[in-house]
């Protein structure tokens, strides 16, 4: 029984990994793939973040919440409307595997290519920002706890019964972009309203740009934070600043329940739209 359960657990993450690679394969370099997951976010970024002089760790924290927002949301809101409308998906659909196993390997590639643009930001912050190399694990590490969360929201949208792309992208934008401005990557947590603050907490993107930016500001812990984890008061003021609003712990487990909560209702709303047959 538990060599049978094994062998399927290896069968279905076989599976998953084909549709991995297909996907990467296929739809990377669609033009809304890279209008949508990869221009979007960097031109958002340049337009609100000019002459702000909001610092180095902040301008590459902010970077990389936007980038792994935008990126990895959008890669399933656009693959599953272009597979429906090449009826490649009702193949999947009907292949000898579960729709868990399809919505996670979706989730996937939306992780992965996140990784892949969040290099870029990564690469600038190691050779101009002064990133030491050797915290590049812990950012990384945060970087993809934050992409699972919001692979996981896309899929969301693509449950709609849609085969073109901008009839999800559009009420997908329509919600990002609120939780964009309260989220805190262009006004600081520490400076909203109390209402705004409150709003914040509803958002996944709140714990993403947070844990982001205590990632970033970890390669100066040992300048911050004293024996018993309080804040040292010789530290530096603009550091204590860019720390993270939340506690650390707080974050990791929001994006760990959002994660598993995102992809539980996508699971739900893809068998409602495909038990209706759309």
């Amino acid at each position: 029984m538990k060599e049978s359960w094994w062998r399927r657990l290896g069968g279905e993450v076989v599976q998953a990994w084909a549709i991995v690679a297909k996907d990467i394969r296929v739809y990377y370099l669609q033009p809304p793939t890279i209008m949508y997951g990869v221009l979007m976010p960097f031109f958002i970024f340049f337009s609100f973040s000019v002459k702000r002089n909001l610092g180095t760790e902040i301008n590459i924290a902010n970077l990389l919440a936007l980038t792994s927002f935008f990126t990895a949301s959008s890669v399933g809101p656009i693959i599953i409307p272009l597979e429906r409308r090449e009826r490649t998906y009702d193949r999947l659909l009907t292949a000898p595997m579960s729709l868990a196993i399809v919505l996670a390997a979706k989730a996937f590639v939306g992780v992965v290519f996140a990784l892949v643009t969040s290099t870029i930001p990564l690469a600038a912050g190691v050779i101009f920002g002064g990133i030491r190399p050797a915290f590049l694990p812990v950012i990384i590490g945060a970087v993809v706890l934050t992409t699972a969360a919001f692979a996981a929201f896309g899929l969301l949208f693509a449950s709609l019964p849609a085969q073109s792309v901008g009839t999800i992208m559009m009420p997908s934008m329509l919600l990002r972009w609120p939780l964009l401005f309260i989220s805190g990557v262009f006004i600081p947590l520490r400076e909203m309203a109390p209402w705004a603050r409150a709003l914040s907490y509803l958002s996944p993107l709140t714990y993403g740009q947070d844990l982001l930016h205590h990632a970033m500001i970890s390669q100066f812990y040992d300048q911050l934070i004293g024996p018993c984890g309080r804040i040292r008061g010789e530290a530096d003021p603009y550091l204590v600043q860019q720390m993270g609003v939340h506690p650390l712990e707080m974050d990791i487990a929001a994006l760990v329940i959002l994660t598993m909560l995102f992809m539980a209702v996508a699971y739900y709303l893809h068998r409602v739209s495909r038990r209706l047959g759309q």
